[in-house]
């Protein structure tokens, strides 16, 4: 029996007016939020699909699609505790998240710590398994222009 395994995830949502930017479950001042069905935090939905992936549990569309209106306006976050809890109903705990956003505005470092300790106490793991960093892509491509922010994440889960 595999005792170890390992999952990645991707996310990307439209910057538009009129929405609330809010990644890692913070809700961050900027002109513009992230257009989706949810709260469409990209990072906390990245790495959803890492957790739900590892173990072979589809991602975050199947398990929570946006035809359904019972997830419209959902915080990321309340997702994540469902992901937490088929995890434990298959036997898993998470060993460790490493995760990337890619965003050109705003700056993201002053938030990260929040991000992580909420991730974290979400998923019910210590803060140091969890990390999170920020970049840009120089002015290049969608997230360049402002036109949207991307998130990738990596885990470990391990069987109890």
């Amino acid at each position: 029996m595999m005792r170890l395994k390992v999952g990645i995830g991707f996310d990307v949502h439209q910057l538009v007016e009129g929405r609330k930017l809010v990644l890692g479950g913070v809700t961050i001042p900027f002109e513009k939020g992230l257009l989706g069905h949810s709260d469409a935090d990209v990072l906390v939905h990245a790495i959803n699909d890492a957790l739900l992936g590892a173990a072979a549990l589809g991602d975050i569309g199947t398990n929570f699609p946006d035809t359904d209106d019972k997830y419209k306006d959902i915080k990321s976050l309340v997702l994540m505790e469902r992901v937490r809890e088929m995890l434990q109903q298959e036997g898993f705990t998470v060993g460790n998240i490493d995760s990337v956003i890619c965003a050109q505005q705003p700056k993201l470092a002053p938030y990260i710590d929040e991000m992580r300790a909420n991730i974290a106490s979400t998923l019910g793991i210590p803060i140091k398994h969890v990390s999170i960093k920020a970049t840009t892509t120089e002015g290049m491509g969608y997230e360049g222009r402002g036109e949207g922010i991307s998130a990738q994440a990596v885990c470990l889960i391990k069987k109890m």
